[in-house]
């Protein structure tokens, strides 16, 4: 297995006889706007979007954007969380949000999917099996004060014959959610969106803490810990290095890996 990290949480990853886009944002420039990534894209378009297939956890536009929809082939396989998500992305249109917390879909002209499902169903996807596990983007509270923005998410458990068990968390906190897809599928690979991003106004992460990833730690005490979605958006509170140094105070920076961005990990 390879899980190449791309940038935020986009992924590529090689398991089985798949290849697989996960939460393609791949506008190229890096900038402060909001919500425009604070870090540019390193890897090669061609190596990002040569892929079998994508895995879209939801919509937010740091996952899915325009440039995304440009570069992917409108007949390559996409996998959603919903029927509401399937239609958006067959449609070709993207979120936006305005950093006065407005939200709406845009439709990209020009540009539609043909072959967009609902991860429902445990589908088989080339040979890997694809089942999808709830998670929460953020607290109880977090999500009662912004849930236009926040709205559903999910997370995907990826398995195949001869593989470790990939569990890739999305864009959630740690809440009962993560630890009853740990308890149910007993991963070996943990991706965690770890950068602790944050909403204006609201002091509760909705992405996980460095006290997040330790509890998925303890949760999990043989699998590998991979930290994902950092260093790229604006309102995430966490670096890299903050986060390493948290993992080495509390003794767990052995069991966590931080790749940079277009880093390859092999299992």
């Amino acid at each position: 297995m390879k899980i190449r990290q791309i940038r935020n949480a986009t992924l590529v990853l090689e398991i089985g006889e798949a290849k697989i886009l996960v939460d393609p944002w791949l506008e190229p420039n890096a900038t402060t706007a909001f919500p425009g990534p604070t870090a540019p894209l390193t890897v090669p378009m061609n190596e990002i979007v040569n892929v079998d297939g994508v895995i879209l956890t939801h919509l937010h536009p740091d996952h899915w954007d325009t440039t995304a929809v440009a570069e992917l082939d409108s007949d390559i396989p996409i996998f959603t969380q919903h029927g509401a998500d399937r239609d958006r992305v067959k449609a070709g249109e993207v979120l936006i949000v305005e950093a006065t917390g407005e939200v709406w879909f845009a439709v990209v002209e020009g540009k539609t999917f043909n072959n967009v499902g609902v991860l429902t169903g445990n589908p088989e996807f080339k040979g890997v099996k694809l089942h999808k596990v709830p998670g929460q983007h953020g607290s109880d509270f977090a999500i009662q004060a912004a849930y236009d923005i926040l709205r559903e998410v999910m997370g995907v458990v990826l398995t195949s014959p001869g593989e470790k068990t990939l569990y890739i968390a999305g864009d959630t906190n740690w809440n009962e959610y993560v630890e009853a897809n740990i308890t149910e599928y007993q991963p070996d690979i943990i991706v965690v969106n770890a950068g602790n991003a944050k909403l204006p106004g609201i002091d509760d992460g909705i992405i996980m803490s460095p006290e997040d990833v330790v509890k998925v730690c303890e949760a999990a005490p043989d699998a590998v810990v991979i930290a994902s979605h950092m260093d790229a958006v604006a309102h995430a509170t966490t670096t890299r290095a903050e986060l390493r140094e948290y993992l080495e105070g509390v003794g767990l920076s052995h069991r966590v890996l931080i790749p940079a961005d277009g880093e390859t990990l092999t299992f």
